[in-house]
């Protein structure tokens, strides 16, 4: 029986993640947009509040089911909560259960068919790109913020749906005033870092106040590096201005 994925546990979902890249193998990562497993492993273990080694794990358990080129866990039992949710979601397609997939980390559905036309919005390769730079690095923050030290004796406020310039506002137990950190994400160990318009105001306002978190290399091993106060460090950015034309079209009714 399916379950409503409003329904699913976080558990749930990264076994249905290994199970989703254990049968579907190389077609698996074509359709959520990763180059290798690696990459996915990173990704979606981040992604889901996880490790990139429990995404792994579930995968290798199934590999003995299916005819792929490993050989996974063939001398171990296989345990009955993963079992359960092969049952339930064995007759879901390729589409479908890269749709569910996606949908675990908020994202809209990637498009897999080859042939058709795509919104980017909608193609595996920017869904691959949406959750790197986007839910799996603010969930690396997440995972690894308690060992910081500048960050370390903060309580947590997540702020990336309120609309002001920062993705964590960290406030202290006693005394001084918030810290404010933006989190990006990149698939290489370098790249371009982009700040909208309202994230380089809050950088600007908050100055030594506002932190800069950047999570390198999810293709292999995720590092992060830290610019306190971005706009006057190394970091040199270049204003860049886009026009959109938006068109829309209108009947006599």
């Amino acid at each position: 029986m399916l379950l409503n994925p409003a329904q699913i546990g976080i558990r749930e979902k990264q076994v249905l993640a290994g199970l989703f890249l254990s049968k579907f193998d190389q077609s698996g990562l074509d359709a959520l947009g990763f180059d290798s497993f690696t990459e996915a492993f990173n990704a979606l273990g981040y992604g889901l509040a996880g490790r990139p080694a429990s995404i792994k794990n579930y995968r290798d358990e199934f590999d003995p089911l299916f005819p792929n080129p490993r050989q996974g866990w063939r001398n171990r039992k296989r345990r009955e909560y993963c079992m359960k949710l092969e049952e339930d979601y064995r007759e879901l397609s390729l589409e479908k259960f890269a749709e569910l997939v996606a949908g675990f980390v908020g994202a809209t559905k990637p498009a897999v068919q080859p042939n058709q036309p795509v919104v980017d919005d909608l193609s595996p390769t920017s869904f691959a790109k949406r959750l790197i730079t986007g839910r799996a690095a603010e969930q690396y923050f997440q995972a690894v913020r308690p060992m910081i030290q500048e960050f370390e004796n903060y309580e947590v406020e997540d702020t990336t749906a309120q609309g002001c310039g920062y993705d964590f506002r960290l406030w202290p137990r006693v005394g001084e005033q918030f810290k404010a950190v933006e989190v990006k994400g990149m698939v290489e160990q370098s790249g371009s870092l982009l700040l909208t318009e309202k994230e380089y105001e809050s950088a600007g306002v908050l100055e030594k106040r506002f932190y800069l978190f950047v999570v390198k290399n999810f293709r292999e091993k995720p590092f992060h590096e830290i610019h306190a106060n971005p706009l006057n460090g190394p970091l040199s950015f270049t204003r860049k201005e886009r026009i959109v034309v938006q068109v829309s079209w209108s009947a006599t009714a």
